[in-house]
């Protein structure tokens, strides 16, 4: 592929459609990659693994070399736009200590490639409203920098990866709207997050309040409880009026048969 130096590339909200290419993997200075808002169809490149400076955290460069793309009042700047936490930014000066994946809104299939994490040093990656299936890497802890994760709207199942509780610089995290079933780790980064982050699933545990879809499997002990005093009250009366009947009969019915 040609410009296998590429740093930053965005083809966001366009109208791009077909696989993605496997060439992706030779884009070993990438640190930016966001495919959002198109029509890309098939699995994720398993060739993601590859984006060496994904793995690194940064680019490394040497002390001559300066990673400017424009310039600014006389002065080089490196800049570009990205998208973290669902919301804008443009990167200036950090952009080589800043690594970003968005596959957002498109159509792709398939599960989440194991070789993603080996990107340990990936800050943000969001595959959500697609139609991925599978599970979560349980790996996923390994990536030690993860600070955004969004992959809500899938058809994702099994439990969420109890190496989430290692992901201590997590801020983000959006799982709704998936058929994931467990109860949520405990970690003092799962548990900050809003209940919206987990709706849409079987889930249960903080920061859930109720368990998620499963109200309909919890019993109802005070309906049981009332449905139970109802029935009790019925038989008392039934066999009161039974003791009646029979009383009445034990004392009148000798009567009928006696002239006297």
């Amino acid at each position: 592929m040609r410009f296998s130096t590429l740093i930053v590339f965005i083809l966001r909200s366009n109208k791009f459609n077909g696989e993605l290419p496997q060439e992706l993997g030779q884009l070993k200075d990438l640190q930016i990659l966001d495919l959002a808002n198109n029509t890309f169809v098939g699995i994720i490149p398993r060739c993601i693994g590859n984006f060496s400076a994904m793995v690194k955290g940064k680019k490394e460069v040497g002390d001559e070399v300066e990673l400017n793309y424009s310039y600014f009042f006389g002065v080089l700047r490196e800049s570009a736009m990205g998208t973290n936490k669902g919301n804008k930014y443009q990167y200036d000066t950090i952009l080589a200590l800043f690594t970003s994946m968005d596959m957002s809104s498109n159509n792709l299939s398939g599960d989440i490639p194991i070789s993603l994490t080996r990107l340990a040093g990936l800050r943000s990656f969001n595959f959500s409203k697609n139609n991925l299936t599978g599970r979560i890497p349980n790996d996923i802890g390994d990536m030690k920098v993860l600070e955004s994760v969004h992959l809500s709207e899938n058809q994702f199942y099994g439990q969420i990866p109890q190496s989430f509780t290692s992901l201590s610089t997590l801020s983000y995290l959006n799982l709704s709207d998936n058929n994931v079933s467990c109860m949520i780790p405990l970690s003092t980064q799962l548990q900050s997050f809003d209940p919206t982050s987990f709706q849409g699933n079987k889930l249960w545990g903080l920061p859930l309040l109720v368990n998620c879809n499963l109200d309909e499997n919890i019993p109802n002990h005070e309906y049981e409880d009332d449905e139970s005093d109802n029935d009790e009250v019925d038989w008392f009366y039934i066999s009161m009026a039974i003791g009646f009947a029979l009383s009445f009969w034990g004392v009148c019915g000798p009567l009928l048969f006696k002239r006297s």
